[in-house]
C-alpha cells in the first residue's frame, strides 16, 4: 500500500522512454529534476502515446516501479517544457483513473431523500 501521508507527487513533463526501468528514472529525477528519488517522493513518467505511465518510488526499504496502461484514453498530462510539476495524491488517484485531475467535475447530487 503506498501512503498518502507526507508523499509528494511529481510529474515529469513531456515524455519518457518506455523501456527504462527503476534506475534509468532515478537518473532523471536525479539529473533532470534535480530531486533526490530516495527521499520517498513518488515521480510519475508518460510514455509518448500517452497510454503507458510508470510510477518510481522508494519506500524506505526498496524501490518500487508501478506501470499502468489505458486500454482507451490517454493519461492528461501538463504542457509545461522541462522538469516536473507537483500533484496532490488525489489528483494522482485521478490522473490513474484516467479522469482530467486538473479540474474533476462532482457529479450530480440528490437535493432531498425520498
Amino acid at each position: 500500500m503506498i501512503p498518502t501521508q507526507g508523499v509528494r507527487v511529481w510529474l515529469a513533463t513531456g515524455y519518457t522512454d518506455m523501456r527504462c526501468g527503476f534506475p534509468s528514472l532515478a537518473l532523471r529525477v536525479q539529473e533532470v529534476l534535480k530531486h533526490n528519488p530516495l527521499r520517498g517522493n513518488m515521480f510519475c513518467f508518460r510514455g509518448k502515446r500517452g497510454n503507458l505511465l510508470k510510477v518510481i518510488w522508494h519506500d524506505g526499504q526498496g524501490s518500487c516501479l508501478f506501470t499502468k496502461r489505458l486500454e482507451r484514453g490517454r493519461f492528461i498530462w501538463p504542457t509545461v517544457a522541462g522538469g516536473a510539476v507537483t500533484v496532490s495524491p488525489a489528483q494522482l488517484s485521478y490522473l490513474l483513473s484516467g479522469i482530467d485531475w486538473r479540474n474533476p467535475q462532482e457529479t450530480w447530487r440528490p437535493t432531498r431523500v425520498g
